[in-house]
């Protein structure tokens, strides 16, 4: 099995030693995205919906990038820093999906980077 790089400029540059995404057989694992505009590389303003919107286009590129959409998503997990945003986020997410929803883990964590209130990671299957 090969491994491979996946990466766009449409989608937030990594800010690490990481790929925005792996692709390994069938199987595209993408890194965790956070609300960062992709031209500025700066976190976007406004509150938890702003940063979830921006969040879903990020992922929504990183996919396009790997030649995916949101249909072939079938693990996500979302790490927000107050659980009392997920209401706001499911529905954004949620909006995002039709017919057979991704299998999803939803954890509250302490930080996330650049203080954000939102991240999340995903695989995609391109069998």
């Amino acid at each position: 099995m090969s491994i491979e790089k996946v990466e766009t400029a449409a989608a937030p540059a990594a800010i690490g030693p990481y790929s925005q995404g792996v692709r390994a057989g069938d199987y595209v694992y993408f890194s965790g995205q956070i609300p960062l505009d992709p031209k500025t590389g700066e976190v976007v303003s406004g509150g938890i919906e702003a940063q979830a919107a921006q969040v879903m286009k990020n992922m929504e590129a990183a996919l396009a990038g790997a030649g995916l959409s949101f249909a072939q998503v079938v693990k996500t997990t979302i790490y927000l820093t107050d659980l009392n945003d997920f209401a706001v986020v499911n529905e954004i997410y949620g909006s995002c999906f039709a017919g057979v929803y991704p299998a999803r883990a939803t954890v509250q964590v302490a930080a996330l980077p650049k203080g954000v209130s939102v991240e999340i990671e995903w695989v995609g299957y391109c069998g």
